[in-house]
């Protein structure tokens, strides 16, 4: 198999508790654009469960949350009957972690040392067992990308420093042993492509001023797909928002009422119709009905997955693409002196 299509690639770890704001301000977003254009690029969703241990996981469940992670996908309305959509675990295509330790070789340890997801990260685990996989997760991050030569993948603010070492590193092995990967695109095009204002991110509800995060101390916060529709509704219902005197849309002063007002608009509520109400009961009685609504439906279309197209769609497709990354893998072999040139 050759591909032919420029390559959009993005993928959600398999240990995260999704919540609302990863579905809305990441799932949804690609879901939206594969839907779109998947007839005029190839569209590469996977689960990188080789990153799910660069943190302490329960590995007893990490097959069920493998499972549950393509289940999303789908549910959120991916198209796997579409030919030019893939689906597959990035364990299962070996040439990830072959081509991994190959950039190893051309990293440098300061390179990795400046990077602040692994600071922040790494300052968090208390127990003094700071993984060389934390270390590394971004040279494995540019093996996942430039294997497929993709040129488009939506990452989050806290990604875009791992994006642009990817680029870096590309260009690096490109000077010296000729051309070997597409470098993808810079951060400001991959935003405009992605129409980064579409995917919203969306805040804690009893403090507004941070992302949503499963890692929050507590849960009161977060909307996870998991809760319940009545669990949700508590937890908008007690939602922060502010001593002022009407509603206005105004993240800098209003955090906590513009998410409310993002959510609701995100789940096809008219927030222009709460705009300038004195009271905020109303737009926390409609944000708790669209959610839960939401949520109702969605898990009822995660109930009524079939796990038989599943696992088809996953053969299938990590077939074709062992093929394809080996054809690339060889090319990078061959360019360091590891296969012959004949």
């Amino acid at each position: 198999m050759t591909m032919t299509k420029p390559v959009i690639l993005t993928g959600l770890r398999a240990n995260n508790d999704l919540h609302l704001g990863n579905y809305l301000g990441a799932l949804l977003p690609i879901v939206d654009l594969a839907r779109a254009k998947a007839g005029e690029y190839q569209i590469n969703a996977f689960v990188p469960d080789l990153h799910s241990f660069t943190t302490p996981i329960d590995h007893n469940t990490l097959q069920e949350q493998i499972k549950q992670n393509l289940k999303l996908f789908i549910a959120a309305g991916l198209p796997i009957d579409n030919d030019n959509v893939f689906i597959y675990r990035q364990s299962y295509i070996p040439a990830h972690s072959e081509l991994t330790w190959i950039l190893d070789c051309f990293t440098g340890f300061g390179e990795l040392s400046r990077m602040t997801q692994f600071k922040d990260k790494s300052q968090a685990i208390i127990d003094d067992r700071v993984s060389v996989g934390l270390f590394n997760y971004p040279v494995l991050m540019a093996a996942d990308i430039l294997l497929y030569d993709a040129e488009y993948i939506p990452v989050g603010d806290d990604q875009t420093q791992h994006l642009e070492f990817t680029r870096d590193i590309a260009e690096r092995m490109n000077s010296k042993f000729g051309d070997l990967f597409v470098v993808p695109k810079p951060v400001a095009e991959q935003h405009q492509f992605f129409n980064k204002d579409q995917g919203l991110r969306i805040r804690n509800l009893q403090d507004p001023t941070k992302k949503m995060s499963k890692s929050d101390d507590s849960s009161k916060g977060v909307i996870f797909l998991t809760d319940t529709p009545e669990e949700a509704r508590n937890k908008i219902m007690g939602a922060t928002t502010d001593g002022l005197s009407e509603v206005q849309y105004d993240y800098a002063v209003r955090p906590g009422v513009s998410n409310l007002l993002d959510i609701l608009s995100l789940l096809g509520g008219d927030k222009q119709a709460f705009i300038g109400q004195t009271q905020y009961g109303p737009l926390k009685s409609a944000v708790s009905d669209k959610v839960a609504e939401f949520l109702a439906e969605f898990q009822s279309k995660m109930a009524a997955i079939n796990e038989r197209d599943i696992w088809h769609k996953l053969e299938e497709s990590e077939f074709l693409l062992r093929n394809v990354t080996l054809q690339k893998l060889y090319k990078v072999q061959q360019a360091v002196g590891l296969r012959s040139q004949k």
